[in-house]
């Protein structure tokens, strides 16, 4: 893609997702996601309804009427997107690949995050570290990792989840707001995930298209494997293989929500023909 056609995507996505973090989820994340603690700010006379326990008495004694300390909370919050970038996610039949969903979704959280003056980061992932951008503030910051989220492209198209979670573990020293997303077509990272889980805020957004749930009767057709490019020919006849395709799905997403359960990860699942406004929205409301 040319830079004309690069920045006129870029722009789009702003758009639309900054809309949506300025109106819908910027309030939403600050409620959600809370600071490190308070900090003091100043002092004020006391006003009625305030809280005895917030007056400061040295400066009352000095001016012998009631003031009260006053904090507020002490925001610096670190947001790091971890997104995946593997073959699998160039993948969709209806209305858009996953990518494109993840891209969207990615975008609205830094934008909500830059409406609360935190850093965001991102780190690119297959089956190894593609690109890690550090956190920081600015819109000129988050527009790059825009760009990067619509125009990068892997040097493997495989997956390995517990690389990623490794790498983000060394590399972040405090604790920090992750949101990882993939369809989680992997295994074998639970171990790597408990760490993370533990250190940061963690949270998993599964996207998925609806036709990877269930094999439709189509008779004999090609299945590329958008990681290895490996193809085979499967017949969609018989009702036993439509099951096994089916189940080996359930199997995915049952691993993927029962590790993220049991390590205290939060977890969210959307399909690309549903509204991700929806699903964060209930999901940052659950956790209020």
């Amino acid at each position: 893609m040319d830079t004309k056609g690069l920045l006129k995507k870029v722009r789009k996505i702003e758009i639309k997702t900054r809309r949506l973090s300025d109106h819908v989820f910027g309030g939403e994340y600050h409620s959600t996601f809370k600071g490190r603690g308070m900090t003091f700010s100043e002092v004020r006379q006391y006003q009625f309804g305030d809280d005895v326990r917030a007056i400061d008495w040295n400066v009352t004694a000095r001016y012998n009427e009631p003031f009260v300390k006053v904090f507020e909370e002490e925001r610096e919050l670190t947001l790091m997107l971890v997104v995946d970038v593997s073959g699998s996610e160039a993948f969709g039949t209806k209305i858009q690949f996953k990518r494109e969903t993840l891209t969207e979704i990615a975008a609205t959280l830094a934008f909500s995050a830059l409406q609360n003056n935190d850093k965001v980061g991102l780190l690119l992932f297959s089956d190894q570290v593609e690109l890690f951008i550090p956190p920081k503030k600015g819109r000129s910051h988050i527009l790059r990792i825009i760009r990067e989220l619509l125009e990068f492209r892997p040097l493997s198209f495989k997956t390995n989840i517990s690389n990623a979670l490794e790498f983000l573990s060394g590399i972040l020293k405090k604790k920090a707001i992750v949101f990882m997303l993939s369809d989680f077509m992997d295994k074998d990272y639970e171990k790597t995930l408990r760490i993370a889980s533990k250190k940061h805020d963690f949270t998993g957004i599964r996207v998925y298209d609806p036709i990877e749930k269930s094999l439709p009767n189509l008779g004999i057709i090609p299945i590329k494997d958008s990681e290895t490019g490996i193809v085979k020919w499967v017949s969609t006849f018989p009702k036993k293989n439509r099951e096994l395709y089916s189940k080996k799905y359930r199997d995915q997403v049952k691993a993927f929500e029962e590790i993220f359960k049991k390590n205290g990860a939060g977890q969210i699942s959307c399909s690309v023909e549903e509204s991700y406004v929806k699903k964060l929205l209930g999901y940052f409301k659950a956790r209020v």
